[in-house]
């Protein structure tokens, strides 16, 4: 099989295809409801003045083939940088040919360079074949801690509440 696959950094352009590529995970994930990103929101903390992430972008002859979105993370108690996968995507028409694979090594090379010394990401509960992928490289369960969230409402009323 000949190796047309490329991998790029993304550009503002490709906000459409990073929106849909995110979608369409969210529909493989019977989660479309939980998705309410626009496009609008990938341009602006994507591509803006201070970006909130990267993402690079695989490509078959030219057709989008995938996606890794990382943002730099700090780890206090190890006391280096690291970089966070949020969103790992592979059309299911280019599965097989380890393009998450490559993505991800070319997010860790990236990192690398710039001062990262580890990699982090979560995975859905119910995501068996993703976990299964990650632990096949290496990339394995952290049992020594739990992630806590607050989002929405609940948020504001936090962030807008006073301290006790």
């Amino acid at each position: 099989m000949r190796d047309d696959i490329r991998i790029r950094v993304a550009v503002a352009d490709d906000a459409e295809t990073i929106h849909a590529g995110l979608k369409a995970l969210a529909t493989s994930m019977d989660a479309e409801e939980k998705f309410v990103a626009t496009v609008e929101n990938v341009r602006r903390y994507g591509f803006g003045e201070a970006p909130a992430f990267e993402v690079l972008i695989a490509e078959a002859d030219g057709t989008f083939a995938g996606l890794c979105l990382t943002f730099p993370i700090f780890s206090t108690w190890m006391g280096t940088p690291g970089i966070y996968v949020q969103d790992l995507i592979v059309e299911t028409a280019f599965r097989g040919r380890r393009i998450g694979e490559r993505l991800l090594h070319a997010a860790a090379r990236r990192g690398l360079a710039q001062g990262a010394r580890y990699l982090r990401l979560s995975v859905d509960v119910e995501n068996f074949r993703a976990q299964a992928f990650y632990d096949r490289l290496g990339i394995r369960h952290a049992r020594d801690e739990q992630i806590h969230m607050i989002k929405g409402a609940d948020f504001d009323a936090f962030a807008e509440g006073e301290e006790p």
